[in-house]
C-alpha cells in the first residue's frame, strides 16, 4: 500500500514534557492504523487535531486499531510508550465486543484490561482493552520505556481490537499529536510528544481480497482468507476494507486478466464512516475464465488526490 501521510514536527512540546514512543510491534500504514484520535471539540460534535472526522464525542486518546480478529489471535505486543511506574493493574476481563450479546456488563469497567504508568512530574499514560491474561506487571513495578506490557485485545467497551493509549498531565487529558491544543485546521502541530514522529493518515485502505462471491463484513472483520479460484469460478471479485472514509471519497477497482483488463470500475461513498468495506466483481458468462494470472489494483481517492492503493494478484489455473 501506498499512503498519503502528513508528517508531524519533531520539536520538543514545552520544557518539562513527556517524549512517547510508539507502543505497538506493528508497522503503522501496513500492519495497523490510527482509528481515532482525540475529540478536540467541547460541543456534541466532535473532531480530531486536524479538524477532521478521525474521532467520536468525547474520545479522551488515541486508538491503535489491528486489521482482523486474526491479527489479534496472532499476538501484537503493547510498549510502554515512556518509562515510569505501573500505577494500576486490571486483568481478567474477557476478549469479547461490546456488541456481543454474550458480553458482560461493564460496570464502569469501558477500558478493559489494562494499566496505569505514572512518569513522574505529574504525567500518565494509560492502556486499555488488552487481551486477557496477558499483563505482565503489577502496581509498583518500574518499566522501561519500550518495556513490554500485553497484548492488543478486545476486552472492555469496544468493537475492534485495538489499544486506546491516554496520556494525562495534573490529571487533564493531553493530545499527543497537539498538546497545546493550538493546531488549527489543515495545519501541523508544532510539537507533538512523539518521538520519533508519528504520521496522520485520514483514512486508507486496511486490507484487500478476493473471492467467487461478495463476502461478508463480519468475515472480513474477522480475517477472512481468500479462497481457491479456478477458470470455473462463478465469478471474480476483489474487495477492500476501509478506515476513516468520508461521503464523497471514491474506490477505485481496476482487475486485468493474462489477455484483458476485466473490469474498471468507480465506486462513491455516500457516507462518512469508521470503518467499512466495498466489493466489485464480474460474473463468469463464458465457458470458463482464461488460465493465468490475474492483477488487480483498488485505489482511494478523496477529490483528486489518491490517499491510499493497494494491489491484488491471483492465479486461475
Amino acid at each position: 500500500m501506498t499512503r498519503l501521510w502528513l508528517l508531524l514536527a519533531m520539536a520538543p512540546a514545552q520544557a518539562g514534557a513527556i517524549e512517547l514512543t510508539f507502543p505497538l510491534d506493528c508497522v503503522l500504514g501496513e500492519t495497523c492504523h490510527i482509528q481515532q484520535f482525540m475529540d478536540r471539540d467541547p460541543s456534541a460534535a466532535f473532531t480530531d487535531f486536524t479538524c477532521g472526522p478521525l474521532a467520536y464525542d468525547g474520545h479522551s486518546g488515541t486508538d491503535f486499531a489491528l486489521p482482523t480478529l486474526r491479527a489479534m489471535e496472532a499476538g501484537v505486543t503493547v510498549r510502554a510508550a515512556a518509562a515510569g511506574t505501573v500505577k494500576g493493574v486490571r486483568d481478567g476481563m474477557p476478549d469479547i465486543s461490546i456488541r456481543d450479546p454474550a458480553a458482560p456488563a461493564l460496570a464502569g469497567r469501558d477500558c478493559g484490561n489494562g494499566l496505569v504508568i505514572d512518569h513522574g512530574d505529574g504525567w500518565e499514560t494509560q492502556y486499555c482493552h488488552m487481551a486477557k491474561t496477558s499483563l505482565r506487571h503489577q502496581a509498583g513495578d518500574r518499566v522501561a520505556v519500550g518495556e513490554a506490557l500485553g497484548r492488543v485485545g478486545l476486552s472492555g467497551n469496544t468493537e475492534f481490537p485495538h489499544l486506546h493509549l491516554s496520556v494525562r498531565k495534573d490529571g487533564k487529558e493531553i493530545d499527543p499529536f497537539d498538546p497545546d491544543g493550538a493546531t488549527g485546521c489543515g495545519e501541523g502541530p508544532d510539537a507533538p510528544l512523539w518521538s520519533p514522529a508519528v504520521g496522520y493518515t485520514p483514512g486508507g485502505i486496511i486490507g484487500t481480497g478476493f473471492s467467487d462471491h461478495i463476502p461478508e463484513w463480519e468475515a472480513i472483520k474477522a480475517g477472512l482468507e481468500n479462497p481457491p479460484l479456478t477458470t470455473t469460478s462463478p465469478a471474480l471479485v476483489i474487495w477492500a476494507s476501509l478506515f476513516g472514509t468520508r461521503a464523497g471519497d471514491q474506490l477505485a477497482f481496476v482487475l486485468a486478466g493474462p489477455d484483458q483488463q476485466l473490469l474498471e470500475e468507480r465506486v462513491t461513498l455516500d457516507r462518512t464512516q469508521a470503518q467499512s468495506f466495498r466489493a466489485v466483481g464480474k460474473r463468469l458468462r463464458q465457458p470458463n475464465w482464461s488460465a493465468g494470472n490475474y492483477d488487480g489494483t483498488i485505489t482511494l481517492f478523496r477529490g483528486d488526490a489518491a490517499i491510499d492503493t493497494a494491489t491484488i494478484s491471483f492465479t486461475l489455473r
